[in-house]
């Protein structure tokens, strides 16, 4: 079935028969009634010049004009059905509907143009033929004549067609692409939501890992502090009064790291309030929260020593071993960060599961990277356990952050009954 720019409009198809909507139907049928009435009345003199019953003629007349009602479904027959009759000077109306729906419609061109060819010259040798034997008309008056009639009669519907039908073809390619563009935005709206919500889980997952590295190292350290301090507080009071001291010292650090990490977290939200439905503002908050993160001050390698101390000042037995010409030499923060992260944790891990041993912390500088170990010896049987509880993230904690910058990580028990942390992060020395 073919389509014509007059169907346009609508959006599914609700008609009977080959129309897509009753509006276009019911103006088929009137077009239909009107050209059978006309068909009707012109088929009264073709009667007369063929020597025909009037009857004939008026039904003849009828049938042509009602053949209009097809035009949709067979533009081409309608068409074809116009230039037959058209030596009976009949179906002026079905001529001019039918060319332009031809040319509306999506018939090939070579056909509208053959039939259009085929309309103009059978019109132009009807009306040459109807006014040539006029009294008193020159014979270059009858051929303008014809030429004129046979134009006007075929030309106009044509164009008029064809532009209606690139008009349509033009709206269905503008709705195409209208609707293309409303899904590519939906589908990018959709992976903006989920890069958001990647995001928000990333930090989480992050800010879970920070707090579990601050909280975890000093309540620990805190707890076998004040251990230390009930088992010596009445055979040794001076002891037990810089246990003491050093229980509060580690509180303090505790809570002054808390305090900047919230700081933190507070300054990336409270400038702007984005509405929950922009994922845009999430993701710009969540990159916020982590440019603050990354590029706030955070512990070093420097401060390795500072740390071996605090556990040393516990009570633990810990060997630092520092190697490499680039001892003095500044890594990325990133790569600080981490790379204390992972010496913190492990001694963590030493206070919970390997109380009294013996303890080796080594950094290697090496050419474009730089290496950790924590290894610890195995513990004697009767030392008491600190009773310090493991939720199991540290070595999963550990294990992302080295991961997260391209580098190595290794973790098990030794052979001699201890435990064994190694890590590789590759870097570049800050200003190289």
């Amino acid at each position: 079935m073919t389509s014509t720019g007059e169907e346009q409009g609508g959006a599914g198809r609700d008609g009977p028969w080959w129309w897509e909507r009753p509006r276009g139907a019911v103006l088929d049928v009137g077009l239909a009634a009107v050209s059978a009435v006309e068909c009707a009345v012109e088929g009264v003199p073709f009667a007369h010049e063929a020597g025909l019953p009037v009857p004939v003629g008026v039904l003849f007349g009828l049938l042509v004009g009602s053949t209009l009602v097809l035009r949709r479904r067979w533009p081409i027959a309608v068409v074809l059905v116009g230039i037959a009759v058209s030596p009976a000077a009949m179906g002026f109306l079905l001529g001019v509907v039918g060319l332009y729906t031809l040319a509306a419609c999506e018939v090939p061109r070579r056909i509208t143009a053959t039939l259009t060819s085929m309309a103009l010259l059978a019109t132009l040798v009807v009306m040459y033929v109807r006014t040539s034997g006029d009294q008193g008309a020159s014979q270059s008056f009858v051929i303008v004549l014809s030429v004129f009639v046979a134009v006007a009669l075929t030309v106009p519907p044509v164009l008029l067609g064809l532009y209606i039908g690139a008009r349509r073809r033009l709206m269905e390619s503008l709705h195409e692409r209208a609707d293309s563009l409303e899904r590519e935005l939906s589908l990018l709206a959709d992976r903006a939501e989920e890069r958001a919500e990647w995001a928000r889980t990333e930090e989480r997952t992050r800010i879970a890992r920070e707090m579990h590295d601050v909280v975890a190292h000093r309540v620990s350290l805190m707890v076998v502090h004040a251990a230390a301090l009930e088992a010596v507080a009445a055979k040794d009071p001076e002891r037990a009064v810089k246990n003491a001291a050093l229980v509060g010292d580690m509180g303090r650090q505790a809570l002054t790291e808390l305090r900047e990490m919230l700081g933190v977290l507070r300054a990336a939200e409270s400038p702007k309030r984005a509405p929950a439905a922009a994922p845009s503002a999430s993701v710009a908050t969540v990159a916020a929260l982590v440019g603050s993160f990354e590029d706030g001050p955070g512990p070093s390698l420097g401060e390795l020593e500072a740390l071996v101390g605090q556990s040393r000042a516990a009570g633990m037995v810990v060997e630092l071993d520092v190697r490499g010409a680039g001892a003095g030499v500044g890594y990325a923060a990133e790569v600080e960060q981490t790379a204390y992260r992972v010496v913190q944790e492990a001694l963590t891990n030493c206070h919970k599961h390997a109380p009294g041993a013996r303890v080796v912390v080594r950094l290697a500088h090496r050419e474009g990277e730089v290496a950790m170990q924590v290894e610890n010896g195995p513990c004697g049987a009767d030392v008491v356990q600190p009773g310090l509880p493991s939720g199991g993230n540290g070595l999963v904690g550990m294990r992302e952050r080295v991961l997260g910058l391209g580098g190595v990580f290794v973790s098990g028990p030794t052979d001699e009954g201890g435990f064994r942390v190694s890590a590789v992060l590759p870097c570049v020395p800050r200003g190289a």
